[in-house]
Formats: structure tokens, C-alpha cells, sequence
């Protein structure tokens, strides 16, 4: 295709502002490498080619060497500058992440959800929004959906075609941008495998510049990503050169158009130089040794010629140089200006505002049935799913099939369609990853990790780009999703089925946990996490499913109405006591298969007037004011936990009533949990061992009341 002079007027016009910038970079590296920052020096033309194609109904995910892709698609080498320097005008991050880390969500932009430095993740999430549109333009959310307006049938794929879908117009794709290193990380696989398997509209762009670091591809790589992606059946896959900007738009042309027609995936394998530092951290001459070779290949002349070439006289190229250098001088002495955030900035965008502040609803409606735990929620994601076609359940074996290995998800798939209710392969790096995703394209996904114990593949994606999407893309793009995570100890499961690990996911800023005991809280959290705007994790205890284990009937209860909500931070004292003078009381802080130890152990003491239990239901949003209040009038406190108690959240919930309540307490805060060993072994007596139980919870209230 012979490319227009307006084309190629941009084209030039945003390479050499990069290199304007860059350059500039270099000239004042001691005020500018305050905070780490790489450019895109060497991948302009590959960049400029793909960002000037994007349209506003289109996702993309760049990574940190893209600023050459943003300057394309519109923004300004102040805009770049400003989180350059971490100003708090800064439009991506408020000054919180680095240069070229971008998340924006202008109208006349393509949409660029935030992700994080890791290299590679941001494949996860980026089809995940792919999967979303895939699965809006189906047409098929509307399964098991009753009384919506015509306007709610169009946006998700039914209806009126005037009125354009929430995910975007119908042609909407997906761009992930990947240095070639990233492609040998496992999270690249899976969601090269989904993208695959469905056929989703999304264009994975390689900048391979045969660097890692340090490291260089003939180290580290087996094949290029090219080589590597032919592998998966499903994926085409292109090789250019990506100095050379004909071939480079053209090329990318072709691919977005079938893209957009076909719906298919491509990867395209772009060969460039790296003729900057690797980071402002990382000088190039530290170790490069094919510099000359790298700089033989600069796009720059080449694109310079190529103006020449068709019909652009000297004087005008030469114009265009010296506008970029000025304009980005004149950039980074304004932004240089511009103020720092205040010490008060880092206090906002935590979480987003959730509507469910109050208790609301019917908790034991006259005239229901009781029900056991797994049910309430099985229960509770079908009202939600009827009533909402943007609800999605997903994750291992949770489809038509089986319905979950606890039946959790029993006649879902049925009732709403294999779109809305449907298996992954064993990734759980891609089911917690693309709820980033799902969220960002307006979808609010469910999903499952079959067993706590598997949870740890996907602790990356939670982590890294799940929890703080909100905070560092200052408030923009909340992450709403809720992840289901069956828990703890039961029926001999071993050391792979048994795991408790809330401590770990405790310490992930930006999440809200919920922890419950019984089915009607359960019922009460669900609906609470959907509505909320934030990554929710629910912990469901495996033993209290069904109630099948001694002492756990309290887990059963009246199902809740169909409104009903439980907001969190709100703990339950279930069994409330009168403050006494004449008596020790102890104040029993626990939560999940705790509470019935705890319950119990009271009960068979003969002591309920003597033990109050606070169930915490929340393990963040924590209800200190609560726990405070119980620990006070008591005197005396007992965290009662199923994990290991060394190093662990209950340890730390122990130190801060220590630290609060230390005035009005007549013990030491004990805490009772599993023994400090590296798994729950198989055999049922190990098992019984290892992990608490009434009557060693009996045995430390003695302890505790007789201290």
C-alpha cells in the first residue's frame, strides 16, 4: 500500500520527538534521573506505526519503553514528562509510577487499563479485556436474563446495533505491547493458550531488540517469539523488520484490519535496535558490546530518507527536528515547574467508594428454608447472574459438567449458558489476571481457585497488577471481581487440599478479604463483593460446606432474601456477654472453622457466660472498633486460627490488641492455631494433630482464665 505524505508527515513528526526526548533525557540526566525511566530510542518506528492505527473503542497495553506508542496515539511530551518527574499533576499515576507506565481512560483515546513493571504480566489482563469483548459480541450474556430495557440487551450484544456496546464498537481489538524477553515468562503461555483456544481479537506486538538486561537472546531464548507463538495452533504469526516504517504500517495495517474483521489473534515479531540504556539504571556501555552494529540500524536516517525519498524537501524535515527538540525542551522546563504531590496524595485511591455501607435486607426471612453454606452462596451468584448479564462465573471444572468439585457452581452453566458460566484450563495466573481485564471492558467476573493450595500461581497477577490497579492509575480503573478460594482442612485432603494461606493474601494492599462461618454471612458477602468496585477475596471454608464435620451445624442457616447485603468491616459478636467484676471472662477473636471451635468450646465448658465470640467475618476491612470494645470489657483475649500461628495474620492481629488494649487486659494475648509444620499431612490422625479442635481450644480457655 502506498502510504500518504500525511502519514508520513506524522510519522516523522512523532519519531523524532521521541528521539527529541530522549536526547533531551541524556543532556540533563542528573535532574531527570531522579526516578528510573527508559525511552523508546531505537523502537520509534515500530511504536509510531501501531499507536497511529489505534481507534478510541480500542484497549491497548504498552509497556515502559512505549512512549514513542503513546506519543502517537496523543499524548504530549509534557503529559510524558510530568510523570517523568513524578509531578502530581502527573495523567497516568498522580505521580505514583514510572515514566511510561500509563493508564488512561480519555474518550478520544484508545483505553489503556493500568499494569504494572513486571515484564510480560500485562499479557494476562490484556485478553482478558479480549476474552471480554469476544464474549459482549456473542450476544450470549443475555442468557437467563429477564426485564431489561433495549438499551441494556444492546450493550451486551442484542438489540439495537445504534447503540454501542460498553466494551466499545463491535470492531473494538486489543493491542499488547511485549519486549521479546518477556516472552519466555510462563504467564505469556497462558494467555497465548487462551487467546488461541477463543479466538479473541487481540494483536500481541514483540519489540525484540535481542536484549534482556544484560542478558542477550542467544542466552535466553530457544526461538523468537515468532517461532514461539507459530507453536500455538490458532495464532498467526508475522516477522518484520521494525526499523523500517512501510513495513512496518503496512504490515500492521493488514493485521488490524483482519483483526477487526476476523476476530482472530496475531502476533507480530518486530526486529529492532536498543540504541539507549536498557534503564536510566542501566547504562548501555556498561556491558553492550554491538553498539556500532545496534546504531547501523537507527530508524532515524532511514525514516529521514524515506521523506525525502517522496516528495519532502530538506528545509521542511529539518523544520520538523527542530520543532520536536524545542517543543520538548519547552516541555520538561514547564513540567520541571509543576508541583510534587502532598504528603495527603498518598492517602487517596486505596480503594474505590463501595455503595454497601449498611446491613439491608431480610437475614432470616419467616418461612425459608435452612440451607447449608455451599448453597447460600451457589444461591446468592444465581440471583446475581439473573439479574445482572455482565456477571460471569469462571475457573477450573466450575462448567456444565461437574459444576465445581463441591457442586458450588451446580446447574449454573445450565441456567445461563456455557459463555456466562464456564471451564479454564489449570491457569491460575490467567483467571486472576484476566479479571483485570473483564473489569476494565465492563464485565464483573467470578471466578474460582479450586483449592487454596493452588492459589500461589495466580499470587503474581493478584499482587502485581490486581490489587493496585486503582491506587496507581489514581482511581481510574478499580479492579471489580470476586475471587472464590476454597480453604482449609477437611476429610483428610493432605498437604495439597488443606492449606490455610489468608496471611499472605492479608498482606496484598488493595484487596478486600472476607473470611465467613455460616451460610447467611456468606450469602450476605457475596452480594456485598459483587457490588463492591474492588478485587474481593472470598475464603470459603471447605468443612463448613455441608456441615459434615462434628460440631459445625451453626454453619447451616435460614437463607437470607434475595437483597440481603452484609457489608464489610463489620464483625459479629455472636456470643455476647455482661461485663463482670466478680469473674474472669475472655474475649475469643476467630473467624472461619474457628467460630465453631470456639462455640463449642464454650458450650461443653459450660462457660457461655463467661466467653464472648467475636467473629471478625472480614479480615480486611478489619472491625478493630469491635474487637477493641470485646477485648476491653473482657479482660482477657484468645485468637482462636486454622493456620500456623507463627508469622502470620493471627500474630499480628495479636500484637495490635495487645498495643491498643494493653491498659485494660489482665493476661498476655494468646493465640492458639496449627502447628508450625510445613504441610497438613494426609494421614487423619497427623491431620487431627496438626490442626486445631474443640478440645484444644477448651484447654486454652482454662489457660487463658486461670493466667
Amino acid at each position: 500500500m502506498k502510504i500518504s505524505k500525511e502519514i508520513l508527515e506524522f510519522g516523522y513528526k512523532n519519531l523524532t520527538t521521541a528521539k527529541a526526548m530522549a536526547q533531551l533525557y541524556e543532556e540533563n540526566f542528573k535532574t531527570v534521573s531522579k526516578y528510573v525511566h527508559a525511552t523508546s530510542r531505537g523502537h520509534e518506528v515500530i511504536q509510531t506505526a501501531l499507536g497511529m492505527q489505534l481507534l478510541p473503542q480500542d484497549y491497548a497495553f504498552p509497556y515502559y519503553r512505549d512512549d514513542a506508542m503513546l506519543l502517537s496515539i496523543g499524548m504530549k511530551p509534557y503529559d510524558l514528562m510530568l510523570q517523568l518527574l513524578a509531578k502530581k499533576d502527573d495523567p497516568f499515576s498522580g505521580g505514583r509510577t514510572y515514566y511510561s507506565h500509563p493508564s488512561l481512560k480519555d474518550d478520544d483515546k484508545p483505553k489503556i487499563p493500568h499494569q504494572s513493571s513486571a515484564t510480560g504480566m500485562q499479557a494476562i489482563p490484556a485478553t482478558g479485556v479480549a476474552l471480554a469483548i469476544s464474549l459482549r459480541e456473542s450476544g450470549d450474556l443475555l442468557t437467563g436474563i429477564t426485564d431489561l430495557t433495549a438499551e441494556q440487551k444492546a450493550a451486551f450484544g442484542a438489540g439495537s446495533s445504534e447503540i454501542p456496546s460498553r466494551a466499545g464498537n463491535s470492531d473494538s481489538i486489543v493491542i499488547c505491547s511485549l519486549g521479546d524477553a518477556s516472552v519466555t515468562e510462563g504467564e505469556i503461555a497462558e494467555a497465548f493458550q487462551m487467546a488461541a483456544l477463543k479466538q479473541l481479537p487481540i494483536l500481541y506486538l514483540v519489540q525484540d531488540n535481542g536484549w534482556d538486561i544484560s542478558a542477550n537472546a542467544a542466552e535466553t531464548r530457544a526461538q523468537n517469539a515468532a517461532e514461539y507463538a507459530a507453536g500455538f495452533h490458532g495464532i498467526e504469526a508475522i516477522s518484520i523488520d521494525g526499523t523500517d516504517f512501510e513495513e512496518s504500517y503496512n504490515t500492521l495495517n493488514e493485521v488490524i484490519e483482519k483483526i477487526r474483521k476476523e476476530r482472530r489473534p496475531f502476533l507480530v515479531h518486530a526486529k529492532v535496535p536498543l540504541l539507549n540504556h536498557h534503564t536510566s539504571g542501566v547504562r548501555m556501555e556498561f556491558y553492550r558490546d554491538d553498539l556500532e552494529e545496534a546504531r547501523s540500524r537507527d530508524p532515524y536516517p532511514r525514516m529521514r530518507q524515506l521523506l525525502l525519498d517522496n516528495g519532502f524537501s530538506e528545509q521542511e524535515v529539518d523544520g520538523y527536528d527542530a520543532f520536536a527538540k524545542a517543543e520538548s525542551k519547552k516541555a520538561l522546563e514547564q513540567a520541571m515547574t509543576m508541583p510534587d504531590p502532598e504528603p495527603s496524595d498518598l492517602y487517596t485511591h486505596d480503594f474505590a467508594p463501595t455503595p454497601i455501607t449498611e446491613e439491608k435486607g431480610e437475614r432470616s426471612p419467616e418461612g425459608a428454608d435452612k440451607v447449608v453454606m455451599v448453597d447460600c452462596a451457589l444461591f446468592a451468584i444465581e440471583e446475581l447472574m439473573r439479574k445482572h448479564p455482565e456477571c460471569l462465573l469462571y475457573g477450573q471444572d466450575v462448567g456444565g459438567r461437574l459444576g465445581g468439585v463441591f457442586r458450588e457452581a451446580a446447574t449454573l452453566a445450565q441456567k445461563f449458558g456455557d459463555n456466562r458460566v464456564f471451564n479454564t484450563p489449570i491457569q491460575e495466573a490467567f483467571i486472576v489476571g484476566s479479571t483485570v481485564g473483564m473489569s476494565a471492558a465492563g464485565l464483573k467476573p467470578i471466578v474460582e481457585v479450586q483449592f487454596a493450595d493452588y492459589i500461589w500461581p495466580g499470587l503474581n497477577q493478584l499482587f502485581t497488577e490486581v490489587s493496585r490497579s486503582n491506587y496507581l492509575s489514581n482511581g481510574k480503573w478499580p479492579v471489580s471481581m470476586v475471587l472464590r478460594v476454597p480453604i482449609g482442612a477437611y476429610g483428610s485432603g493432605g498437604p495439597y487440599h488443606s492449606s490455610s494461606m489468608e496471611s499472605v493474601v492479608s498482606n496484598i494492599r488493595g484487596l478486600k478479604i472476607a473470611y465467613p462461618s455460616n451460610g447467611a454471612d456468606l450469602k450476605g458477602l457475596m452480594k456485598a463483593a459483587y457490588y463492591d468496585p474492588n478485587p474481593v477475596v472470598i475464603f470459603e471454608h471447605k468443612g463448613l460446606y455441608w456441615s459434615k464435620v462434628k460440631g459445625t451445624k451453626g454453619a447451616t442457616s435460614v437463607e437470607p432474601s434475595e437483597d440481603y447485603v452484609l457489608p464489610f468491616g463489620k464483625a459479629w459478636v455472636l456470643q455476647e456477654i455482661w461485663k463482670k467484676e466478680e469473674e474472669e471472662t475472655v474475649s475469643i477473636i476467630t473467624y472461619g472453622m474457628g467460630v465453631h471451635w470456639a462455640m463449642n468450646a464454650a458450650e461443653e465448658l459450660g462457660l457461655q457466660d463467661r466467653v464472648e465470640v467475636v467473629d471478625l467475618r472480614t479480615l480486611h476491612p478489619l472491625d478493630y472498633e469491635t474487637v477493641f470494645a470485646s477485648v476491653k470489657k473482657c479482660g482477657k483475649c484468645l485468637v482462636v486460627t486454622e493456620e500456623p500461628s507463627d508469622n502470620s495474620f493471627s500474630r499480628a492481629l495479636q500484637g495490635r490488641i495487645q498495643e491498643e488494649c494493653f491498659k485494660y487486659i489482665d493476661a498476655p494475648v494468646m493465640v492458639i492455631g496449627s502447628e508450625n509444620m510445613p504441610a497438613i499431612p494426609l494421614n487423619s490422625v497427623l491431620e487431627q494433630t496438626m490442626i486445631p479442635s474443640t478440645e484444644k481450644v477448651k484447654v486454652k480457655i482454662e489457660e487463658i482464665l486461670n493466667y
